[in-house]
């Protein structure tokens, strides 16, 4: 027996099953019997035979034998429904950095528990320790050396680290 993989972009082709008709093209010219059989079960007169009931079900198979259409590969009813929803959407995008669209929405009961989270970080943070003028005239006097090489870093966590190098 003969085996051949399929690659994944051959994997979207439509079967046919009658002739040049797919699945969806056969339920579409079905779906005229079917909706025809419960126009005349369920409209008044009841089971019976009305001049209105014969027009509903040659419209609904009017209107589904040209959405059975077939156009570059796509049959008439998805390229109905692709432009409907190329019409829907919206036309211009506002960016708002307030919206709440894709946001996480806090409740109230986590978001207790998220201050008090924040706040035992905020007792774990170390405090800046605040220099005298002396330390301050020192530190500026070092920044304003040429000869001091300095670089600025961030760790994983995000923390400052300066990197200076010795002056001889």
């Amino acid at each position: 027996m003969k085996t051949t993989i399929v690659p994944a972009q051959v994997t979207t082709v439509e079967d046919k099953i009658a002739g040049n008709l797919g699945v969806s093209q056969l339920l579409l010219l079905i779906a005229p019997l079917f909706g025809g059989g419960l126009i005349f079960a369920f409209l008044p007169a009841f089971f019976g035979y009305e001049t209105y009931k014969v027009v509903l079900t040659v419209l609904l198979g009017a209107v589904c034998g040209v959405c059975a259409i077939r156009i570059k590969g796509k049959i008439l009813l998805w390229w109905v429904v692709i432009i409907f929803r190329y019409n829907w959407r919206p036309k211009y995008y506002l960016f708002d950095k307030n919206d709440m669209h894709m946001r996480a929405v806090e409740h109230a009961g986590v978001a207790q528990d998220e201050k008090e989270k924040a706040q035992v970080k905020r007792t774990r943070e170390v405090q800046p320790s605040q220099l005298s003028l002396a330390e301050l005239v020192q530190v500026e006097g070092l920044l304003a050396n040429p000869e001091l090489n300095l670089r600025f870093g961030t760790n994983k966590k995000g923390e400052l680290t300066v990197y200076a190098t010795e002056i001889d």
